[in-house]
Order: structure tokens, then sequence, then C-alpha cells
């Protein structure tokens, strides 16, 4: 079930809907993926604030330079230089991109106004000590103003935007629970007293021993129902509520490990405080902060702009060339020119993925159960060409430049497809942890030769060992290695059944 069909059927009453999802339930169920899109935006809000404060510097620069040059000397432009960083590494030192949970407005302008100011005291005291022009004081001031106009603007804008993300419940973390017992109620309890994480649902494997009151929260099910609920692609954590003396936690662990969804413990503890200190934890859901530890969250971003960029480019280099396919579809045989169909994505997200269609319409294959064989009766002539030569997966730069996919990463698969006529997502039990990333257009698998159709076990097995492997050394150096190398691999790749 998609999750467009997911939130239509949690729609109704809402007696229904507090039943089934609790009183912590967002207004509508969100992707991790929006979730993440969303938290990466601080690092955009930053490359604004660098952009505008880096033209002002300019500006003022060419407005020194542009006096006569005999007034002119090096000790006129460090002021302006040194004022501008300033005030650009304070943003940052502040953590003025985080935008935390509780953190208050007039606070988060307060500290716009004092980077501001600590930059223009900067500039002045340069100014006072060096040899400079006695009139660039007026410079310094008309500068200093502008930086705290546009700068406080920019952040009434981002703060508007971030408001608005958390009242959808895109800033804040949904999470199921596994384990019915005291201390998930105690956890439960304490996150409504809260009130900053969303408690999708509770499983449990002793359903008939539960305890009757979960403040409101559904048991959805057992461990078992977990793994492939159909909500799990909007979880965000896994919090397994267990005492410290139970005997089965390795079992239960080692049962969540084949989820693409991250996975905590949470131990009970009689203090409040501290119980209250976990749970924050859990619900700190800022901005990514611009700070070393955030090594993942900059990769992640280093990748959407490189996706966004260079798919904007390549859509624009392949518009033609798509134009004119799209033509000799249509001319060769009958049905729409783009062939849709439900994959599974970034932690289990089934999503549209756009191909052109390469199959007679009246055969093909909407839910990817039957892979491609040798000399398919159901690929067209033209069908067999785009399929060689992977035009066919054109379209797919829309994914790409949707979120939905990137450039670069394991190969999407749809959930029904089958493998020696078992579902091909149970034959690896790491199969799940190539959806800890977005799906890709080509990977780290396809130029090593695990392309197209998985004839056994053995192949399923190399695929989803590359695509690991690639997602544990993702970087954008090796992404770009990728791009460059996968024209050459498909044009010596004869054998492939595609």
């Amino acid at each position: 079930m998609t999750l467009e069909a997911d939130n239509r059927a949690l729609e109704g009453s809402a007696e229904r809907v507090l039943t089934r999802r609790g009183p912590l339930r967002p207004e509508q169920l969100v992707s991790v993926r929006k979730h993440q899109d969303r938290r990466l935006a601080g690092y955009g809000f930053n490359a604004v604030d660098t952009v505008f404060l880096i033209a002002v510097a300019i500006y003022f620069v060419h407005r020194i330079f542009s006096r006569s040059a005999l007034e002119n000397s090096v000790f006129d432009l460090i002021p302006v230089i040194a004022g501008t960083c300033s005030t650009w590494l304070l943003l940052l030192t502040l953590n003025m991109y985080r935008a935390g949970r509780l953190e208050k407005p007039y606070l988060h302008f307060a500290r716009v106004i004092l980077a501001v100011l600590v930059g223009a005291s900067v500039a002045i005291i340069l100014h006072t000590v060096l040899p400079a022009q006695k009139r660039l004081l007026t410079d310094i001031v008309q500068l200093a103003l502008v930086c705290s106009i546009g700068v406080l603007a920019l952040h009434a804008l981002w703060w508007s935007l971030v408001a608005r993300w958390r009242s959808q419940g895109l800033l804040v973390p949904n999470v199921v629970v596994v384990g019915a017992n005291k201390h998930t109620e105690q956890f439960i309890a304490t996150a409504i007293a809260r009130r900053d994480i969303s408690i999708l649902g509770v499983f449990d494997d002793r359903a008939e021993r539960h305890p009757p009151g979960m403040h409101g929260v559904p048991v959805l099910g057992t461990t078992e129902d977990l793994l492939d609920h159909r909500i799990m692609p909007c979880v965000d954590l896994v919090v397994v509520t267990i005492d410290r003396a139970a005997s089965n936690i390795s079992q239960i662990m080692d049962r969540l490990a084949k989820l693409p969804n991250p996975v905590t413990m949470y131990f009970d503890d009689t203090d409040e405080s501290r119980r209250a200190s976990a749970i924050e934890q859990i619900a700190d859901s800022p901005l990514a902060p611009l700070h070393p530890k955030s090594r993942a969250a900059r990769k992640a971003f280093a990748k959407r702009v490189q996706d966004l960029l260079i798919g904007l480019v390549a859509l624009l280099i392949f518009s033609v060339p798509m134009l004119l396919i799209a033509v000799v579809i249509r001319i060769e045989s009958p049905g729409p020119v783009f062939f849709r169909q439900f994959r599974q994505g970034f932690n289990n997200e089934e999503f549209p993925v756009w191909k052109f269609r390469t199959m007679r319409h009246e055969v093909a294959d909407a839910k990817g159960e039957r892979q491609v064989t040798v000399n398919d009766d159901r690929v067209t002539r033209v069908g067999r060409i785009l399929r060689s030569t992977s035009l066919d997966e054109l379209p797919q730069l829309l994914n790409v430049i949707s979120g939905e996919m990137s450039l670069v990463g394991p190969r999407p698969h749809s959930k029904s497809m089958k493998t020696e006529g078992v579902e091909t997502s149970e034959l690896v039990a790491r199969y799940a942890h190539r959806h800890r990333i977005k799906p890709g257009m080509t990977g780290w698998a396809a130029i090593n030769g695990s392309r197209g159709a998985l004839q056994d076990t053995k192949d399923v097995s190399l695929r989803v060992d590359l695509d690991i492997a690639y997602i544990e050394r993702q970087s954008t150096l090796l992404d770009l290695q990728i791009m460059a190398k996968t024209i050459p691999s498909m044009l010596g790749d004869k054998d492939t059944i595609r």
C-alpha cells in the first residue's frame, strides 16, 4: 500500500483515528525521507546567508574602490572583510541554523543582532588601529545596517518556514515502541506530558499479556508484524522498551536488525528527570546542526545538492532525445509513453518510478513480479533498444529532482519482485539494509556487474553486499566516479538481461 493510500485509509472520524493511532498522532503520516529533507534545510539556510553576506561585502569593497585609486589602500578593505567574516562565523557558532524545538523567536533574533553588532565592532576596531580612510567609518555603519536588515529578514523567513514544518509534523519524529509493559506506559506518559514526539503505535509478542491501557496508543501487532507494517516508511525511530533483566533482548534486536529504520533501547529509570532527558534526546529533531558531529547530515545535504545540480543539467541535455524517444514509442505501439511502477526506496518507502514504456501495454507488469527474461515476448522492438542502452530510465531524472531517488545508489526493486519463485526481499537477511539510503539511477552494484534481472539467491546476495558496501563508503567523490564509469560499463555489458 502506498503512503498516499495509507493516509486515505487512516482518514475518518476523529474517534476512529484516535483509536488506531493514539493521542500523539501527527495530522498526516509523512515519510522519513521528507523528514530528512526538512532537517537538512539548515545547510540551505546557511548557504543563503553566506551568499548574502558575500554579496554585501563585495558591494562595499567595490564602493570603496570606486573612489580615486590614489586614496585607496589594502587597509581600507580589511575592516569590511573582517567584519563580514566575523558576523558569518558568529551566526555559525551561535547555532543559528539549528532551530531547536524549544528555541524562542525573540532569543533567535537577539542572537542575530548580536552577531551583526560583533561584526560591526570588529570592523570599527580595525578601522581605528589601521591607517585606513577616516570616512570609511560611514561605510562600516552602513554595512552593519544593511547586514542587520538583510539577515533579520532572511531569518524571519527561516523561522516562518520552520514553524510551518513543525506544525505539519515534518520536524517531529515518528516513533514506534517495541514492548508493551510498565516501562512502555511510563515512556508514553512522559512523552504525552512533553508532547514532542509522535508515537504511532506499540508492538509486542505477548498481545494477551500487555497492560490494558497504553494511554490511548494502540498495540498494532507483534514484532513480526512490525517488520512489514505499512507505517514503517514513516517511522524515524524504533524504541525498544525492555527490562534490564530481560532474557530475550538479543533475540529482539536480531529480529529488528532486518529493518532499515534505526533502533534504540530505552531502559526505564526511576528518576523522572533522567527519563525526561532520555525522551528529550529522542525528540530533539532540529534542523541539521552545523558542527563536526553532523558528518552524516553534511553528506546527505551534499548528495542532495549534487543530485539537483547534475540532475537538472542532465534533464536539460536529454530533453530533446527524450522527446524523440516518446514520439517513436507512440508510433510503434499503442499505449502510454511512460510506464509507472511502484518500487521500494529509502526506509522501505514505496514510490512511483518513471520509465519509458518498453513492453506492449496490455502485458505490462505493473507490480514487477515477473523479471525480464531472454527474448522476452513482452518487450517491443524499440523497447529492446531502449533497455540495452538504459535510455528507458531517463525519466527517472524526474524522480531524482523530486527527491525520491538519487543519481547514485542501490537500484530500486519492486516489493513484489520474485526470484526463484520467492519474493526477493525474503532471500537475504540484510536485504532491507540497502534501503538506508535513497535508491539511484546507477550505483556501485551496477558498475560492478550486478545489473538487470536477479536469477537466483547468489545474484541477490551479491547485489545486497555491493549495495551495503556503497552505503558504508558513500561520498561525493565516489558518486562522481560511479557516474563516470556508468556509461563505459553499460556499453561493455552485452550479456546482462534487461
